[in-house]
């Protein structure tokens, strides 16, 4: 290996299993009704769209939490818009792409888009309980 030649291999994600797909407003009220027991975590994600692949990487590769401290769900915006925009009219949280809502008990205890999600963050607020 020369000096100005890199390593060309792209590092994969960690695998997350913890994970679960979020498909239909059934599903999603399940969820809201879940929260009162254990925070809910959605990532509202368009598949297309580069900014919003940056941040689901970056949150992936950050969020060290497994399941311990919150149900976690994805939303593929391009194939759910119905259920994104029932997550607007449930929390009040304007949609935007990407985006993070964090869900305990009745409300809404985080929300940001774009680069300011941040999955440690939410961690911390999650155990702080």
């Amino acid at each position: 290996m020369g000096l100005f030649s890199r390593n060309k291999s792209k590092p994969e994600a960690k695998p997350i299993k913890v994970w679960n797909e979020l498909s239909s407003i059934e599903q999603l009220n399940e969820l809201v009704v879940a929260a009162q027991d254990k925070p809910v975590v959605i990532f509202k994600h368009s598949t297309r769209c580069g900014i919003s692949s940056m941040a689901w990487n970056s949150f992936r590769n950050n969020w060290t939490s497994e399941d311990t401290l919150a149900n976690v769900y994805v939303l593929d915006l391009l194939n759910h818009r119905d259920v994104s925009n029932e997550i607007a009219e449930v929390t009040g949280v304007f949609h935007q792409s990407p985006q993070a809502i964090v869900l305990k008990g009745a409300e809404v205890i985080y929300e940001a888009t774009h680069s300011g999600i941040d999955a440690r963050q939410i961690e911390s607020i999650l155990r702080k309980g």
